[in-house]
Formats: C-alpha cells, sequence, structure tokens
C-alpha cells in the first residue's frame, strides 16, 4: 500500500513539474507578446502625433502663403489615407505592415514637398509658429523612427524566443505567430541629392 502511495505521488509529482514548466513557458510567451503590443502602440502614439500636428502646419503655411493648392491638398490627402490604414497587433503580417508603411510614406513625401515648397517664402520661414510647427515635426519623426526601431527589438525577441525549441511547441499550440518589422523605404539605401 505504501508503495502505491509512493508511485503515485512520483506519478503526481512529475505532472506537476512538467505543468509548472509548460506554464512558465505559456507566460513567458503571453509576456513577451504583450510587449511586442505595448511597443506596437508606442509606435501609434508617435505617428498620431505627428497627424495632429500636421493639420496645424498646413494652417499656418495658409495663412502666410497663397502657393500651390496641390501641395497642402496632397498633404491633406495622405494625412487621411494614412489615418484610415491601421493595424491590429494581434493579428500583424507583412503585407498590412508594407500597407501601413505605405501609407505614412506618403505622408513624408507630402511633408517633404510641403517644407520644400516653403523654402520660396522667407518670411514664412521667420515665423515663429511655424519654426516651433517645423521642430515638433522635425523631434515627431526622430520620435518614430526611434520606436520603430524599439518596436523591431522587442518583436524580434519574441520572434526568437517563440521559434526556438521547445517553444515553437508550444506557440505553435497556443497559436502564438511571428510578428512583422518595419523595414526601411524604398531608395533609403541611397543617399538624398542636396542641391543649392
Amino acid at each position: 500500500m505504501k508503495t502505491v502511495y509512493i508511485v503515485l505521488l512520483a506519478i503526481l509529482g512529475f505532472f506537476l513539474i512538467i505543468f509548472l514548466w509548460v506554464k512558465g513557458i505559456y507566460n513567458n510567451i503571453v509576456t513577451q507578446d504583450e510587449a511586442v503590443t505595448a511597443q506596437w502602440h508606442d509606435v501609434e502614439t508617435q505617428y498620431q502625433r505627428r497627424m495632429d500636428l500636421i493639420p496645424n502646419l498646413v494652417n499656418t503655411v495658409k495663412g502666410y502663403a497663397n502657393f500651390e493648392k496641390s501641395t497642402l491638398t496632397a498633404v491633406i490627402e495622405a494625412r487621411a489615407k494614412a489615418t484610415s490604414v491601421t493595424i491590429d497587433p494581434s493579428h500583424m503580417t507583412a503585407d498590412n505592415m508594407k500597407q501601413f508603411e505605405a501609407a505614412q510614406g506618403q505622408v513624408t513625401s507630402s511633408l517633404s514637398r510641403l517644407l520644400v515648397a516653403v523654402e520660396q517664402y522667407p518670411d514664412l520661414k521667420a515665423d515663429q509658429n511655424f519654426m516651433s510647427l517645423q521642430a515638433q515635426l522635425e523631434g515627431t519623426e526622430n520620435r518614430i523612427a526611434t520606436e520603430r526601431r524599439r518596436f523591431n527589438d522587442v518583436a524580434q525577441g519574441f520572434n526568437t524566443y517563440i521559434r526556438r525549441f521547445p517553444q515553437n511547441i508550444f506557440a505553435g499550440m497556443f497559436g502564438f505567430q511571428t510578428r512583422a518589422y518595419f523595414s526601411a523605404d524604398q531608395g533609403a539605401d541611397k543617399a538624398p541629392e542636396v542641391k543649392f
């Protein structure tokens, strides 16, 4: 009778160890998955900051200069399109990321055209409101780059963890998938040409 209890306790102890091991792996996957989601929201926050600044910049420029409406229209349209493209962090695929990056790239491109067009208006360049908004946009672009880099770091840690053995077994069982990364824009490998 004593031997049966010892065997049952050993079996129970074995299953308890297995349960605690699987629980530890699962909880670690969930923790890292949540870190990726939280970092994604930090990226979105910086993009939202840029979207909030754009109307102020456009209105400041409108107030000072009556130049190419197409440039202002392009900025407004790019902003509208970018705000309509969102990604659910739990279903982040490479295609979704490309679509999101393309929309954000259009905003960056139209802002660049706007700032180049502003060079024609010296009074505007000296305006304190414009200078402040331009500095805010520059700071925001730096913050976006930083948050994107941090997102890639957190996503890499998560992806590496769930692809390793034995976590890959449990990640597949529980439906966890790798996260897509931000990538450089096409042509970013070439230095821009500066002309005076």
